[in-house]
């Protein structure tokens, strides 16, 4: 019947959605890899990327908007398959984790500020003290050492003896 929406079938072929999926994760995936760490918020690279590519390929199947369910279903597994995928090869070879993820990039070392990572970050020095505050730490001079994470949070580790080490 004309105008009469089908659920369960695709109007655009189930490899040219696969495609999309596919070349959508790693494009972003790679943008993402040189946006700074801390604008994940506290989630993991790819858990930001997996939330943002499912919530836009099901926009339409949820509204109604797109014509049939797997047009949206197709991405959305394509993508959560190549998270997996990736999480599990990381995990298998950890050398390909340099390439894929974050690692911690260190802000104070030996109670010295790393302006070179902190410019990078665009961390500022009231930035960092907040969280050293809330560290239970006043002074940089009392951190051994401060990083931020890849989920983009700062962890401290105090002298001995200095504040509580706890957020």
């Amino acid at each position: 019947m004309p105008g009469r929406t089908i659920l369960f079938t695709t109007e655009t072929p189930v490899l040219e959605l696969l495609l999309r999926g596919t070349v959508l994760f790693f494009a972003l995936l790679v943008l993402m890899r040189f946006v700074g760490q801390r604008e994940s918020g506290g989630l993991g690279m790819s858990d930001l990327l997996v939330i943002v590519l499912v919530c836009s390929a099901l926009g339409d199947a949820l509204t109604g908007g797109g014509t049939n369910l797997l047009d949206g279903l197709v991405p959305v597994a394509t993508v959560l398959v190549w998270s997996v995928i990736l999480d599990a090869l990381t995990y298998r070879w950890p050398r390909l984790a340099v390439l894929l993820k974050r690692k911690p990039r260190p802000l104070v070392i030996d109670g010295r500020l790393d302006r070179r990572t902190m410019r990078r970050e665009f961390i500022t020095e009231d930035e960092l003290l907040t969280q050293l505050r809330a560290h239970g730490l006043s002074e940089v001079s009392q951190v051994q050492r401060a990083h931020l994470e890849p989920n983009g949070e700062i962890s401290v580790i105090p002298k001995d003896g200095e504040g509580d080490g706890t957020s």
